[in-house]
């Protein structure tokens, strides 16, 4: 095994099994990408699966339990308090976990209403909870989306059994599209989501007014316990949004293991992940890179940061390859 920008090779057979998304996903493409690429650089007769997940807290449930070899979750905010021993990933056995890399990809947990509420601040919804249909993601102990919408909801006073109590109610989706869905077309006026560099975000706004709400300063806080940070949305990037707006960091895809994956494994998929980089690339393209829900170009630096420990083989790997020249050589989408 190398790690320098040649192709190095695995020359005995292996069996490795990655955790994506549901499948229609970013993360499985991902995971696709690497199973491909490791597999022509490992002997022949080596086997390669990929799992269907939720790209939540399954992943490091996955990863822990010794179902899956590596898996990837979003955001990477969720696990900055991993080191601490805090946040919505915080289980027993955390400290066995680390990472291979993580894949760039900008977007926000934005809270948006339905103008018709009359409200300006996010506290103020605490004010109307009668009225409140929240388009969200459940908070199961999984859904991540659903982990940070309800924080946030019960760090201004809008706990589920509050609203519950008043008369209002959430409108549960796992994945971001019928949420939206839902607040385009009526059945909820508050919408608590991710994904926003996507073209349904772009249709909120078809059929209503909408404001969209800053994060507020108890959020701010409470989710400062959870090392999670905020992070802006520019003007103008939403349909109506005419200021910079403060939002929860929801960015990035990060690729964990256990500490105990072969080193040579390891280390053949931070090379993949830097030196064929062109070839994940290359299928998101014909998107502008502002609205592509994977960040290119990809930056070597930026694969090569987790805000947990890296797997010693594959910081190694990373330490030598620098920027890496890629290697994806004729690709299949080009």
């Amino acid at each position: 095994m190398t790690t320098n920008q040649d192709a190095p090779v695995i020359d005995r057979e292996i069996s490795l099994i990655f955790q994506g998304d549901w499948g229609q996903a970013n993360l499985h493409r991902i995971c696709g990408w690497l199973a491909q690429e490791l597999g022509d650089r490992c002997a022949p007769g080596s086997r390669f699966g990929i799992w269907s997940g939720r790209g939540g807290a399954d992943a490091v449930h996955a990863v822990l339990a010794h179902d899956v070899d590596a898996a990837l979750l979003t955001p990477v905010a969720a696990a900055a308090g991993l080191p601490a021993g805090t946040g919505p990933l915080a289980v027993a056995g955390a400290g066995r976990l680390r990472a291979l890399g993580t894949l760039p990809q900008r977007d926000r947990l934005v809270t948006c209403v339905d103008a018709a509420l009359g409200v300006s601040r996010m506290s103020e919804l605490a004010e109307l909870l009668p009225a409140l249909r929240i388009a969200t993601s459940p908070d199961d102990g999984v859904n991540l989306i659903g982990a940070a919408a309800h924080r946030q909801l019960e760090a201004i006073g809008v706990s589920a059994a509050r609203l519950d109590e008043a008369g209002g109610g959430f409108v549960y989706s796992e994945r971001p599209f019928p949420a939206i869905a839902a607040f385009r077309d009526g059945t909820a006026n508050v919408l608590i989501h991710e994904a926003i560099m996507t073209p349904a975000w772009q249709r909120v706004t078809e059929r209503k007014e909408v404001t969209y709400l800053d994060v507020d300063p108890a959020v701010t806080e409470a989710f400062a316990r959870w090392h999670w940070p905020t992070a802006t949305v520019p003007a103008g990037y939403l349909p109506g949004l005419a200021h910079d707006l403060t939002a929860l960091e929801f960015s990035d895809f990060l690729l964990v293991c256990r500490e105990d994956l072969p080193d040579d494994i390891a280390a053949l998929i931070a090379w993949c992940l830097v030196c064929t980089r062109q070839a994940l690339e290359v299928q998101y393209r014909h998107l502008p890179a502002d609205r592509s829900p994977v960040t290119y170009p990809l930056d070597p630096r930026a694969i090569a940061t987790a805000p947990i420990p890296l797997h010693p083989a594959a910081e190694e790997t990373y330490s030598a390859l620098g920027d890496g020249a890629d290697a994806s050589g004729a690709l299949m989408w080009a």
